[in-house]
């Protein structure tokens, strides 16, 4: 399977060790605010390297999903800084670009939604195609017109997540553990640098959440950055490499995950802390 994801997912050469530590993104005074309301960021400030495979934990409200949409530009920043590193060492500020800049971004930077963002009567094919958006016209994509090697890729795609055989069903049919993998699919077809996920495990069962926790993981071993938002600590414990606690918008701890306490996920989940272990608690 590892070798079907380097083969058929990336179509890259896998990166010479140090290369897997490089910095890709960051992450400086991030602040978010929605209108007069209290701030939903304040001082967010971390690096995060390619291969790393990074969960945001905290209690609901705390602001790890609007952390991950204002990194892929889906929501404004209102202040700091989004430093991303491109191969050549030139550094481009995320808050900065202007929309043609952004697209392509977000093409560096895949997202996987908690709501999967399928289009529900396009058939599985097409939707893992829609990641090529950035390298295709819209009327090109509109009519389904995708190249051989995009096919074939998709195709592969498809095929090492277990879902060649519902390849031509409509998305809308689909189970929420097989729409995920869909959305990974879909998300992969842009070759990202960086891939977040938000809450992709929430509503899955155990061996589905496995599933996608051993996608995630071969993915992060293929030096692709990637960061999770995630709920369980024993899931944290058993995948992640890395652990950025947000508390109230801010940053309270950013360590290995061995190194979480029990002062610590008190800090984050307070009274939520006893349901911490439970793999499906949202």
């Amino acid at each position: 399977m590892a070798q079907a994801l380097l083969k058929i997912a990336h179509q890259q050469q896998a990166l010479p060790h140090e290369k897997h530590r490089a910095k890709v993104l960051a992450v400086q005074g991030l602040g978010k605010a929605y209108g007069t309301q209290a701030r939903v960021l304040q001082d967010i400030n971390f690096d995060l390297h390619a291969g790393e495979l990074v969960a945001v934990i905290g209690r609901s409200g705390a602001g790890k999903s609007t952390l991950l949409h204002v990194l892929n530009g889906t929501l404004p920043a209102s202040e700091g800084a989004v430093l991303h590193f491109n191969e050549d060492g030139k550094q481009q500020n995320i808050v900065e670009l202007n929309t043609r800049q952004m697209r392509q971004w977000r093409s560096d930077c895949g997202m996987i939604f908690q709501d999967f963002c399928l289009v529900p009567r396009l058939d599985v094919l097409t939707n893992v195609l829609l990641g090529r958006l950035s390298q295709t016209s819209t009327l090109k994509s509109f009519f389904k017109i995708f190249t051989d090697e995009d096919r074939a890729r998709a195709i592969g795609l498809l095929e090492w997540l277990n879902m060649l055989p519902q390849a031509l069903q409509r998305a809308e049919n689909l189970s929420g553990g097989q729409m995920q993998r869909v959305a990974i699919c879909r998300a992969l077809m842009q070759n990202p640098k960086i891939l977040l996920a938000d809450e992709p495990v929430a509503s899955l069962d155990p061996k589905n959440t496995r599933r996608i926790m051993d996608v995630l993981r071969q993915v992060s071993g293929n030096g692709i950055s990637v960061m999770v938002n995630l709920h369980s600590v024993e899931l944290v414990k058993e995948y992640c490499t890395r652990a950025i606690g947000v508390a109230k918008g801010r940053i309270v701890f950013d360590g290995h995950p061995s190194e979480l306490t029990d002062d610590h996920l008190h800090l984050l989940y307070g009274d939520e802390n006893s349901q911490l272990n439970d793999p499906h608690h949202a």
